[in-house]
């Protein structure tokens, strides 16, 4: 079947699984089987990676899918979104320069009238001074003020319509520069199909169609809303995506995935060792020796000598002939022919059609390989009849045997590797080779070999694509394979949503996530005599938060957008909230330096921590007082605390704590206040102890 008959179905996209850099989208496809088997399946978009591309059949049906492969086609654009937006641009500034033109036009009359001024007629020599009437210099007067008036109020209103012109081409260029790049810029519209081989005719299937595009990228996203006094909060996840990857992404159920697409994931091969025995390594799957006789194949068109000249060149050939393409540059390609019966035994040997050295290498499809052909040799002299000797150089077995090497002659080339032949990807890509015709060489007739790529369309789309990586990320905002560390997830958007394929961030609501909330308030008066609200955030569920901006909002104001780190589930995090403007803070010090001793050898640094709170909020709070001690390092120095501070507990803690810090926990009523007095005393020994300087701070 012809591939414009070919029956073409329409497909629609289901679902997209967006990662740290690519997606990966699932089609839906339906129809019925053609009696052949093989079917269209349109919609796939230009940037698709054709190495992704996965079909299977939905349901108990009996039908499979026995090949599928990624092509491209071009159809004539039938207008879209991007042309028309391009007309309303072209429309609009032209309606921009008319403004513009009636608004010059305008001012110029402005001017002229503007210009009006008495001109006394002219005066002979002899004629006496003549005065001129008022009532005309006011009459004139009014005239051009009056004018102006006019004039300048039509004025005000061509410089709005100006204005309105020109704000709306600004917004009819945005407009085009952030257009879907799903639709065709030019006459002419690329489009991908998925050309599929279904066995099992007559039945109506619904197929899946799974690929890769590249020029997606996500970020996490939050809305953290809380109510004072209330110990639960609701944590909305939210994402920031971004795509250009070809294709609108419209009512898809969408999912975020931190794992890297271009990651391997398939399993190493493990092979056997035995000890004492040789094994010989198997040959690749898919591959296969050419068949014997291939050569015989081509007697005929050899023996019909080159092909006649299609036209005058200057080179002095055809395009595509040996003569031309010698006179082109290029090295002249040696034509086998066979001697005729009739070929004196004194004449020189033809050229031989190139003898198959033995398997093909790595890098070469089916024999492909230049070292594996002794091109460049001549085989050995024929017998009348063309009918070659044993062991000449026609025909796909054993390699034939050398002849002897004449004196001073080159050295023949080494052997081919030993062993079974190690095809690549390329060369195992079926849907790809082509099969090489008689005019080819003669180490390619015959063979198949991978064909010229013509995808570079398409890696200029990838290309663009993957430009969307390089967009500026919003405040606060971390890439999600940076924030995951070793750990991959996956968070599914509750309902279905919609991204155009424009490469700028839009905003989806993932879901909510329960959390546990309560607020502290944290003041460190030896640095700072200001107390920071806090909101400590408890991740209860089993599902990790990465870490991005939250937008905080307190009894449904909005109070900032904060930073939230990377959430682990069952961690706790502690999230500012800026100064605590209603809760003041004290802190007063004393020392007191003394000896101590039975010969006065011991000095006592005696510390003494003063500290009031003061709570001038409506409602209860708690407020955590840190201070810190000195952390002595030798056993001669002894550090005596007199306090009812305690050391925190960084295992339950919401972050951990420098060496020597100590806490003070009060709860503080409404309009009450609080005092903390602690201290410590340091006792130094007088062989340790410092004399002069500052050692009071």
């Amino acid at each position: 079947m012809a591939a414009g008959t070919m029956p073409r179905w329409g497909s629609g996209l289901d679902s997209v699984v967006v990662y740290a850099r690519g997606a990966l989208c699932r089609r839906l496809a339906r129809g019925v089987v053609p009696p052949d088997g093989r079917v269209r399946v349109t919609g796939l978009p230009r940037a698709l990676d054709p190495g992704s591309l996965r079909v299977r059949v939905l349901g108990s049906s009996g039908v499979r899918v026995t090949e599928a492969r990624a092509e491209a086609e071009a159809e004539p654009d039938t207008g879209g979104a991007p042309e028309e937006l391009r007309r309303e641009v072209e429309r609009l500034r032209e309606a921009r320069a008319a403004a513009e033109a009636r608004r010059d036009r305008h001012r110029a009359r402005i001017e002229e009238v503007g210009g009006l001024r008495p001109v006394p007629p002219g005066r002979k020599r002899d004629d006496p001074h003549r005065r001129t009437p008022v009532d005309a210099w006011l009459e004139l007067a009014d005239f051009v003020d009056g004018r102006l008036t006019r004039l300048h109020a039509r004025l005000v209103e061509l410089d709005e319509a100006l204005r309105l012109a020109e704000h709306e081409l600004e917004v009819a260029r945005d407009r085009l520069d952030r257009a879907s790049t799903a639709a065709s810029s030019g006459h002419v519209e690329t489009s991908v199909c998925a050309v599929l081989a279904l066995h099992g005719a007559g039945e109506e299937v619904e197929l899946e169609l799974e690929y890769g595009v590249p020029g997606a990228v996500w970020v996490p996203t939050y809305r953290l809303s809380h109510r004072q006094g209330d110990g639960s909060g609701r944590l909305v996840l939210r994402a920031s995506v971004a795509q250009r990857t070809g294709e609108d992404w419209t009512g898809v159920r969408l999912a975020l995935a931190t794992a890297d697409l271009g990651r391997r994931t398939d399993l190493p091969a493990l092979r056997s060792i035995r000890i004492g025995r040789r094994q010989s390594a198997p040959a690749p799957s898919g591959w296969r020796e050419p068949p014997a006789g291939l050569a015989g194949l081509f007697t005929g068109y050899e023996a019909a000598g080159p092909a006649p000249f299609r036209g005058a060149f200057a080179g002095g050939g055809a395009p595509g002939s040996a003569v031309g393409d010698a006179a082109a540059g290029s090295a002249p390609v040696p034509v086998a022919v066979p001697a005729p019966a009739s070929l004196p035994a004194s004449a020189p040997a033809p050229i031989a059609p190139p003898a198959f050295t033995g398997p093909p290498q790595p890098g070469g499809a089916y024999g492909s390989a230049p070292e594996a052909f002794d091109v460049a040799r001549p085989a050995a002299p024929q017998p009348p009849g063309g009918r070659p000797r044993a062991g000449g150089a026609v025909g796909f077995g054993a390699r034939p045997a050398p002849a002897p090497a004449a004196p001073g002659a080159a050295a023949p080339p080494p052997p081919p590797p030993v062993g079974p032949p190690r095809p690549s990807g390329a060369e195992l890509d079926y849907t790809a080779l082509v099969l090489a015709g008689p005019e080819e060489p003669a180490a390619r007739r015959g063979r198949l070999f991978p064909g010229a790529s013509s995808d570079a369309v398409a890696d200029e789309y990838r290309r663009r694509a993957e430009a969307v990586a390089g967009l500026p990320l919003p405040r606060h905002a971390v890439r999600p394979r940076t924030s995951a560390g070793s750990f991959d997830h996956r968070f599914d958007a509750a309902a279905r949503a919609d991204v155009p394929s424009d490469g700028a961030w839009h905003t989806v609501t993932i879901g909510e996530i329960p959390v546990v909330l309560h607020t502290e308030h944290i003041c460190v008066p030896s640095v700072d005599q200001t107390v920071y609200a806090t909101l400590v955030v408890s991740n209860t569920t089993r599902q990790a938060l990465l870490a991005g901006p939250v937008e905080v909002t307190v009894d449904d104001d909005f109070l900032l957008t904060a930073a939230l780190p990377t959430l682990a589930p069952g961690g706790v995090r502690r999230l500012g909230l800026g100064p605590a403007e209603g809760v003041r803070v004290t802190r007063r010090t004393h020392l007191k330096e003394s000896t101590a001793g039975l010969r006065n050898n011991v000095t006592v640094l005696d510390h003494r921590v003063h500290v009031e709170l003061a709570n001038r909020l409506a409602g209860p709070v708690t407020v955590e007082v840190r201070e810190r001690v000195p952390v002595s390092s030798g056993p001669d120095v002894r550090i005596e605390e007199r306090a009812d501070w305690t050391a925190p507990d960084d295992g339950a803690a919401p972050e951990r704590h420098a060496p020597g810090t100590r806490v003070w926990r009060v709860d503080l009523p409404a309009g009450g206040t609080a005092v903390l007095d602690g201290g410590y005393e340091i006792r130094i020994p007088a062989g340790k102890a410092l004399v002069d300087g500052n050692r009071r701070s």
